[in-house]
């Protein structure tokens, strides 16, 4: 009977503990679900400050600067000259795009469809890029792009 006793008072024990666990797992699980899930407002708040990751179309560090170069003399573009092609440097890009190449997109720094779109018109007329002008980047685009990296080197 003792031992009978012992059991049936550990396995309520156990019983216990799970059910009290799984019962404190739930609402904690609802309370992370709750305090992570982001809102309209908070995700908007998020992209706005959340820098563009550094994004060259294929040029290294040096050919990018030589870029950065010419936008600081031409189009604004406010520095640092470190060959990294982030916001700032695509909202230059952009600027000039949108004044002798087309483009019809927001001065927002995002080199999306629109912006390689643009940048691809203007290759094909001036560095080589034998097309098509689609907005999709490749490397005959990076090649083209990368001989006008070069002529930009005489900004530096």
């Amino acid at each position: 009977m003792r031992t009978l006793t012992g059991t049936l008072v550990s396995a309520t024990a156990v019983a216990g503990i799970l059910v009290g666990s799984l019962a404190g797992a739930s609402s904690s699980f609802a309370a992370t679900e709750a305090a992570t899930k982001p809102t309209a407002k908070s995700a908007a708040s998020a992209e706005a400050v959340s820098p563009l990751a550094v994004d060259n179309h294929g040029l290294s560090t040096p050919e990018a600067r030589n870029v950065q170069c010419w936008l600081m003399d031409n189009w604004g573009y406010p520095g640092p000259l470190n060959g990294q092609l982030g916001t700032e440097s695509w909202k230059a890009i952009q600027r000039f795009l949108q004044a002798d190449w087309g483009y019809p997109g927001p001065i927002n720094g995002v080199p999306e469809f629109s912006t390689d779109r643009a940048l691809l018109t203007f290759l094909t007329a001036e560095y080589g890029y034998p097309g098509p002008i689609d907005g999709v980047w490749g490397p005959s685009a990076t090649v083209a792009f990368k001989r006008f990296a070069a002529w930009c080197a005489g900004a530096c």
